[in-house]
């Protein structure tokens, strides 16, 4: 798997975990050398990029996973939500 490719899963599932849809949108965009993954979810609440205080949790480290796989790691808010979105650099 590509880190594109669990970067994007992470994201994904965590705003269909807690994003308040069954069907999160998923924009890509090419840029130049950059490709930008965007994953819009109806909960306006944005996501902690930390790791969880337990070491043995099975749970919450996704973000974190992705912020170490990417260029770039964000959230916007949106009418409905918000998008979480990372950026990589393409590859040739």
């Amino acid at each position: 798997m590509s880190d594109a490719e669990l970067a994007l899963h992470e994201v994904f599932v965590n705003a269909w975990r807690h994003g308040g849809t069954l069907a999160p949108m998923v924009v890509l965009a090419l840029t130049g050398p950059r490709l930008r993954v965007s994953v819009a979810d109806n909960n306006p609440i944005f996501p902690t990029f930390h790791l969880p205080t337990d070491p043995l949790a099975s749970s919450g480290r996704g973000l974190f996973l992705v912020r170490a796989l990417t260029h770039r790691l964000g959230a916007e808010p949106r009418k409905t939500g918000k998008v979480v979105w990372f950026e990589l650099e393409a590859s040739a």
